[in-house]
């Protein structure tokens, strides 16, 4: 006699494997976004600590993006969700950076 395994034995092993990919798979995108949010949350504390050092060595009250790029503070900022750091300003005082992802996913950093 051939020892097998028998249909419903097979179908109860898809059916756990259906159940365990049905739980992974969201907690897999929620780690994913979370690691995409942190990832541009310190691209903007890259920008902020930028900006202050500019306006430090500048004299000045007010940097963008595009002029802390091109007096080579950091080369350009790799996206990781396709977000826009290219209307960024830093100014004297209490700032909030925005940038916006794609998905209209938005990351913020205040700082005083």
């Amino acid at each position: 006699m051939k020892k097998a395994f028998t249909l419903i034995e097979i179908m109860i092993v898809v059916v756990i494997i259906g159940l365990l990919a049905v739980m992974a798979i969201p907690a897999f995108n929620k780690v994913r976004a979370d690691a995409r949010s942190k990832t541009i949350l310190n691209n903007l504390r890259q920008v902020a600590s930028a900006g202050q050092q500019y306006m430090l060595d500048k004299g000045t009250t007010h940097a963008t993006y595009n002029q802390l790029r091109n007096d080579g503070r950091f080369p350009n900022i790799k996206q990781v969700a396709g977000e826009v750091y290219t209307t960024l300003d830093v100014a004297q005082g209490s700032v909030k950076l925005v940038a916006t992802a794609a998905g209209n996913q938005r990351v913020v950093y205040t700082y005083e």
